[in-house]
């Protein structure tokens, strides 16, 4: 779809505020005291974001890239996939829409949020928490570094797949062979001739992202969540912290900012090295 770069950041800032809202909004009903989904299970949690990502992804994805995270804008742009023109807008209108899907998240469960006497199920529902961390500063290295490797090979996982599964997908032969043949595939002629060979894959895998989201969650969700994501971390984290008691409950706790690198860094370099990965081997 071809649409101006000003409709791309307004669809990342969407984007990413869908993810939250459909993925930390899930962490919000299991975690938060008194709702109806509480203590429901991880699965839960899996899905929420396995949907987060999916429906952004079939609803976006022909129009921005459906990036919704800083680190696969970064890691495709060090490739040559993205201009780095756009990195700094794209980046920051996905931390936007993640503090704007949270802000959604916070006004839906605000009640359930001043009953919870629980700090780490409050920052929890915001951004990722060690399962290591005991909020003592004795257990701060151990959670760093097992933080730092889940966090890592999760989201080497998850960008790998992501550019696989977006330019290998059933289909893609196609248009790589009328490509060779001289026929010009961004014309309206050509999308008209190939579509049919094209359009089912495409969207098949967009949705297999959010089927590899949901089992990343349940495999590799045990030690951090896992965050994969630099805006869906640094953004709510960064809303928690601004936030007053008196949105977030007596039991608000602390933002735990001595661990926000982990889920900023982790993904930039897996990002960076997937895509390169990826660049080497098929494209």
């Amino acid at each position: 779809m071809d649409v101006t770069w000003t409709v791309k950041y307004i669809t990342e800032f969407l984007g990413t505020a869908f993810l939250i809202i459909l993925g930390n909004g899930a962490v919000a009903n299991v975690e938060l005291k008194g709702t109806k989904g509480h203590a429901s299970g991880w699965l839960t949690i899996a899905v929420g974001y396995g949907m987060g990502v999916m429906i952004p992804a079939l609803m976006f994805g022909n129009v921005s890239g459906n990036h919704i995270n800083p680190a696969f804008t970064l890691g495709l742009a060090v490739s040559g996939y993205f201009p780095w023109a756009q990195v700094a807008p794209y980046i920051i209108a996905q931390i936007l829409g993640a503090m704007a899907g949270q802000a959604v998240v916070v006004a839906a469960y605000r009640p359930y949020y001043l009953a919870t006497e629980n700090s780490g199920h409050i920052l929890g529902s915001f951004s990722t928490i060690s399962a290591l961390d005991t909020d003592v500063v004795d257990t701060r290295k151990g959670a760093q570094i097992n933080g730092f490797i889940n966090e890592f090979f999760g989201s080497f996982v998850l960008f790998l797949g992501a550019m696989a599964m977006t330019k290998n997908f059933f289909g893609a032969e196609v248009a790589q062979f009328a490509t060779t043949q001289g026929l010009n595939t961004s014309d309206i002629t050509a999308k008209v001739q190939i579509g049919a060979h094209l359009n089912a894959g495409q969207a098949v895998s967009h949705m297999a992202l959010g089927f590899l989201v949901m089992a990343l969650v349940a495999s590799l969700g045990g030690p951090t969540g896992p965050g994969l994501n630099p805006a869906r971390d640094f953004g709510p984290r960064l809303l928690h912290h601004l936030l007053p008691k008196s949105v977030l409950g007596d039991h608000k706790g602390g933002s735990r900012w001595w661990y926000a690198w982990v889920p900023v860094l982790a993904p930039i370099l897996a990002s960076i090295a997937a895509v390169a990965l990826y660049k080497l081997l098929y494209a």
